[in-house]
């Protein structure tokens, strides 16, 4: 009986392989397989299926799945749309481990192309099924070429510890294809397709137990089973093998806002952006990242903080690398005292304080010594982390005096050495990357690689005790909840509210102001409004005495535009809070997550927010502030007063509570604003809304 790992490890690693709807002709893409499973050496047997051919070269070819002489572990299935479903009924029924369905007009084709997925994956049975509309798979460590795709008439394709497992059968191509033309080797590469079966998490469950693989990099368009991929990445993280993710669909293009601010502000791809943060995943920001991530991740070294020593012989080369690393967050500092000195006695200067970083070692392309000790000096400096030698034009006619320097210097380290090609020079960045330095040939990637290796290790929190709360008064309530029911809900969870009175009538209304106090917030009451500012349902600063013509207004106003006006609230002013918004928001794919940012009727405005998916733990509440780009505010700013920091973080682990209990019941919860008072006096939730499916 077949096991799910044992099925995914003979899709991988075959014995057995059937070519269902093999060609004769090796230049028709139905006849590549079997010259590829040839050429590169697959040592097993191969099973030409095609009932109108007696041979594919020299290999008998059988005339259909039945008279197979064994079980094949896998089933390449190059058919057309319209006899797949039916070769894979017959892989299945004669014991086949797993099939490939290269065609397409499935999932990716309409409702009847859904309706055909489905069928062809209940026709699969138990066996596997990896597609539809995939390239199918490249095992380079075994020399298993599971796949039609034109990358594989490169020839030589170095093997390396990187595996890959990509969305697109186009991109799977495309990177290995890069990655033979600079020297980069691959261990496995997948296509996935559309997922009818096996998806990006099963593949990735199997690479990391696999021996061959350091690295994994994932090219994704969509994430089917959130769950099963933190998983995956905590057990990554564990066996210390990065992932490296390229996440298209960056744009918010078509992206339907929901009716609060937190919706709105809580984009799909920021979403993913939370989700891979929080799991340690690391993601590409532009495409050409992933494949340079992933390469000097294999290399296996890691660095310790964030400060760079850029060794040049071409000013204007180092600036762009130190220019680049300054965006992207890093450091460039000047060398230390020593360090310093030890520069200047090697280029006969007599001034230390006059290198500077980057160190511009002229001519030291044609200096090998003096190339070697500048760098081993950089290496072995304590003021820094990671070091990046500009590869200039002087190394074209002998590149052998840098790559020997660099290779020479980087066995007197663990920390990380990059290459920055500046000519154009392939056979530079083959060569340096042969020798196992890493080679990049723009200065935005070498910044990028650099903050890559410099990520620390992340713990993922499970999902904890949510503590006990009494939520009778919410059990029959569903639908959107007006103010005084939400803020109620938080306040159960441990966010209070500002002091506030309910009014049915702007008389009585007028009474609760004499109780709260003069002057007071007036807000209509409606579960029906979630923006009530924007239809003149709020004022502030109400002297008590105006309080009823003020309910009268606001209630005219309201009425206007059609909507039901429940009551009134009546709330204290509170003053020196500073804004913010505290949301919860359910993504369809990702779950729920906390939105904090800065708040008020400018919310959207500003577009300062820090999301996390839960569960959350107590640490990432507190990444969540200080990741702000407003969090100097909360610090106290030009004279102002430090913020409750603690009451703040107090409250985003309430919301992630209040979200862990009710799941996925709590479609929204937003309190906006939320006043953080000076330091010791707490937070006050201003205004909330929350809306709640039926049980």
């Amino acid at each position: 009986m077949f096991t799910g790992a044992n099925q995914v490890e003979q899709l991988l690693r075959p014995r057995h392989v059937a070519i269902v709807g093999a060609s004769g002709d090796p230049t028709k893409l139905t006849g590549r397989p079997v010259g590829y499973l040839r050429k590169y050496g697959f040592s097993g047997e191969i099973f030409p299926v095609n009932p109108r051919l007696s041979h594919v070269g020299d290999l008998e070819c059988f005339s259909s799945i039945q008279s197979l002489p064994t079980a094949p572990d896998v089933g390449l299935v190059l058919l057309g749309p319209d006899r797949v479903h039916q070769a894979v009924l017959e892989l299945a029924e004669r014991g086949a481990a797993a099939a490939i369905v290269l065609a397409s007009g499935y999932g990716e084709a309409g409702v009847d192309g859904v309706k055909r997925q489905e069928e062809l994956r209940e026709a699969a049975g138990s066996m596997r099924l990896l597609g539809p509309n995939t390239i199918g798979l490249i095992n380079l460590s075994d020399r298993i070429m599971l796949s039609a795709s034109g990358a594989l008439e490169v020839g030589a394709m170095p093997r390396g510890n990187i595996s890959l497992v990509s969305q697109s059968g186009g991109i799977l191509g495309s990177l290995l294809s890069r990655a033979a033309d600079r020297g980069i080797g691959f261990s496995k590469l997948v296509s996935t397709g559309n997922e009818a079966d096996l998806d990006t998490c099963d593949l990735l469950e199997y690479l990391v137990d696999d021996l061959e693989t350091s690295v994994l990099a994932v090219y994704m368009e969509g994430l089917r089973r959130p769950d099963a991929f933190r998983r995956v990445a905590r057990r990554a993280e564990a066996a210390g093998k990065p992932i490296v993710v390229f996440k298209v669909g960056r744009s918010e293009f078509g992206a339907q806002a929901a009716v609060s601010h937190t919706g709105a502000l809580a984009g799909a791809d920021r979403m993913y952006d939370a989700l891979f943060k929080q799991l340690g995943v690391i993601r590409a920001g532009v495409f050409s990242d992933l494949l340079d991530i992933s390469a000097a991740l294999s290399v296996g070294r890691r660095a310790h903080g964030n400060r760079v020593a850029i060794l040049t012989s071409t000013g204007g080369a180092g600036t762009l690398v130190a220019d680049s690393c300054g965006v992207a967050g890093l450091t460039v500092p000047p060398p230390d005292t020593i360090t310093a000195t030890r520069l200047a006695t090697l280029q006969d200067a007599s001034d230390p304080l006059s290198i500077t970083n980057p160190i511009d070692v002229t001519l030291a392309g044609l200096r090998p010594d003096l190339l070697r000790n500048a760098l081993s000096s950089l290496l072995v400096s304590p003021s820094f982390d990671a070091a990046v030698i500009v590869v200039g034009s002087s190394a074209l006619a002998q590149p052998e005096l840098v790559v020997d320097a660099a290779v020479a210097c980087q066995a007197e380290t663990a920390k990380p050495l990059i290459a920055y090609v500046s000519p154009n020079a392939p056979h530079v960045v083959r060569l340096l990357t042969s020798r196992g330095i890493v080679a990049l040939t723009s200065p935005e990637s070498c910044a990028a690689v650099l903050g890559a290796l410099m990520r620390p290790a992340r713990q993922v929190p499970e999902a904890g005790d949510v503590g006990s709360f009494d939520l009778a008064p919410f059990a029959e309530i569903s639908g959107a909840l007006n103010e005084a029911e939400s803020k109620r809900l938080f306040a159960a969870f441990g966010v209070r509210g500002a002091h506030d009175l309910v009014a049915a009538t702007p008389v009585e209304a007028a009474a609760a102001a004499k109780v709260i106090g003069d002057p007071v917030v007036v807000k209509v009451l409606s579960r029906h409004i979630a923006h009530k500012s924007d239809l003149g349902g709020v004022k502030v600063s109400v002297p008590a005495d105006r309080v009823a013509e003020t309910c009268r207004e606001m209630q005219e106003a309201v009425s206007g535009h059609g909507l039901e006006v429940e009551g009134f609230l009546v709330q204290e002013m509170v003053r020196g809070g500073l804004e913010m918004i505290l949301g919860l928001h359910q993504d369809p794919q990702l779950g729920p997550a906390i939105l904090l940012g800065m708040g008020g009727v400018a919310a959207e405005l500003f577009d300062d927010v820090s999301i996390r998916l839960l569960p959350i733990a107590r640490i990432d509440a507190e990444q969540m502030v200080a990741e702000l780009k407003t969090a100097k505010l909360l610090q106290g700013y030009r004279g102002a007063p430090p913020r409750d920091l603690e009451a703040l973080i107090d409250a985003i682990m309430a919301f992630a509570r209040l979200g862990e209990h009710f799941g996925p019941r709590l479609l929204e919860a937003e309190i906006n604003p939320l006043f953080v008072m000076p330091a010791g006096q707490g937070v006050y939730a201003a205004d909330g809304l929350a809306i709640l499916r039926d049980q």
